[in-house]
C-alpha cells in the first residue's frame, strides 16, 4: 500500500453490526489494492436509503459502515494508480459490478448478480476513510464538498433520465420532491419537456423547488388523506388528458398505484422511489394493455459520474441549499431522524481537517 508516513493506522467510523443498531468505533484504515485510491473523507451524504439500511432493507448486508455519496480529497494511492495525487479533491461512485456475471458478461453491469456497493454491502463514507478503485473516483473543481455530495443523486437521475428517453414537447407530472426528484426535475426541463408539474407536500422541500424553479407547475398535496385527494381530483380534472411522462419519486406505494390514472394513454409511468420490500401495488392489465402504458424501473446508476459533475459544475442543475442539514458522525441518529421527519431536504455527514 503506497501511502504517506502521517496517515494514522485506525480511523473513526460508523458501523452497524445489525440493522437499527449502529455505534462509533476504531477501525483499521482500508488496505489499498493496487488500483485503489484512499479518500479522507470531507463530506458523505445521507438520504432516504440510508433510512432503508438501517432498517436492512435496499440488499445491506452487516456488518456495515454505511454512506454511499462520499467526498474528499486523497490521501494515498496504490501502486498503480496513475490518475490521481495526494491533495486532489474526489468524489467517489460507490458502484462496483463484477464484471463476470451473466448480466456484465452481456453489457447490463446494473443488473451484477454480485454488486459492489460501498455503504450498502461493502465499507462506506461513514468513516474517516474510504477505499475505491480509481475508475469509480473523480475530480471536482466548483463544488463545495457538502454540494458535492449530491452528485451521487444527480447521477441516479441522469440514469432516471437515460431511461425515460423523453420526446420533445413531453408533459411531465412527478410525484415527490426529494432531493434526486428536484435534480430530475431539472434534468427533464433541459432535456426536450415543455411542462414538468412537481406534485408534492408543502414544506422544505416544495419551497426549495419554487426556490430552485425545477418545474413549470407546482401542486401542493396536503398530507390530510381527504385534502390530498381533493387535491388529485383537482389535478385530474384539470388535465383530462393525462401527461405523457408520470414520475413517481416518492417512494409511497399508494401514491405509486394511483400514479396511473394520470398517465395519458402511449404514457410512461416511471417508478423511480426507494420502497419498503414488502411494499406492493394493484393496477388494471386492461388499462396497461390498452392504453399502451409503458412502466420502467429506474434504480441506480452507473458510469453516469462525468457528465452528472459537468451538468452540476456548470451550474445548470441548481444544487444551492437542498443540502440543508449538516452533521458531525457523532450525530447520526439526528441526521437520520432529519430524513426521516423531513426537516432535512437532504442532509450530510461532515469531518473536521
Amino acid at each position: 500500500m503506497a501511502s504517506l508516513p502521517t496517515l494514522p493506522t485506525e480511523m473513526k467510523a460508523l458501523r452497524y453490526n445489525k440493522p437499527e443498531e449502529f455505534e462509533i468505533v476504531k477501525v483499521p484504515l482500508p488496505t489499498l489494492r493496487d488500483d485503489d485510491v484512499l479518500i479522507k473523507v470531507k463530506a458523505c451524504g445521507v438520504c432516504g436509503t440510508d433510512l432503508h439500511i438501517h432498517e436492512g432493507e435496499f440488499i445491506a448486508t452487516f456488518p456495515l459502515i454505511p454512506g454511499h455519496e462520499t467526498v474528499g480529497v486523497v490521501a494515498a494511492v496504490g501502486p498503480k494508480v496513475t490518475d490521481f495525487r495526494v491533495g486532489d479533491r474526489v468524489a467517489a461512485d460507490a458502484s462496483e459490478p463484477c464484471g463476470r456475471c451473466f448480466y456484465c458478461r452481456r453489457g447490463d453491469k446494473l443488473m451484477c448478480e454480485n454488486w459492489i456497493a460501498h455503504g450498502i454491502n461493502a465499507p462506506g463514507g461513514f468513516a474517516e476513510y474510504c477505499a475505491y478503485p480509481q475508475a469509480k473516483v473523480f475530480p471536482i473543481r466548483n463544488l463545495s464538498d457538502v454540494d458535492a455530495t449530491l452528485i451521487e443523486p444527480a447521477s441516479c437521475a441522469a440514469h432516471g433520465l437515460d431511461k425515460i428517453r423523453p420526446r420533445l414537447g413531453s408533459s411531465v407530472l412527478m410525484f415527490g420532491a426529494g432531493p434526486t426528484g428536484l435534480m430530475l426535475a431539472q434534468l427533464l426541463r433541459h432535456n426536450g419537456c415543455s411542462r414538468v408539474t412537481l406534485a408534492a407536500p408543502p414544506g422544505p422541500k416544495m419551497d426549495a423547488a419554487r426556490r430552485l424553479d425545477v418545474a413549470t407547475a407546482y401542486v401542493e398535496l396536503p398530507r390530510d388523506d381527504a385534502a390530498q385527494a381533493a387535491a388529485l381530483d383537482r389535478l385530474r380534472a384539470e388535465h383530462p388528458y393525462g401527461f405523457d411522462i408520470v414520475v413517481e419519486a416518492t417512494g409511497s406505494a399508494r401514491i405509486l398505484e394511483g400514479a396511473i390514472d394520470f398517465c395519458r394513454r402511449g404514457g410512461t409511468l416511471v417508478v423511480y422511489g426507494v420502497y419498503p420490500n414488502a411494499a406492493r401495488v394493484s393496477w388494471p392489465p386492461a388499462k396497461i394493455f390498452g392504453d399502451e402504458i409503458r412502466i420502467i424501473g429506474s434504480f441506480s446508476q452507473l458510469y453516469m459520474f462525468p457528465q452528472t459533475i459537468d451538468y452540476l459544475d456548470s451550474g445548470l442543475i441548481k444544487t444551492q441549499g437542498i443540502v440543508n442539514k449538516t452533521f458531525r458522525l457523532e450525530q447520526y441518529g439526528e441526521a437520520l431522524a432529519s430524513i426521516r421527519d423531513k426537516t432535512a431536504i437532504k442532509a450530510a455527514i461532515v469531518f473536521d481537517d
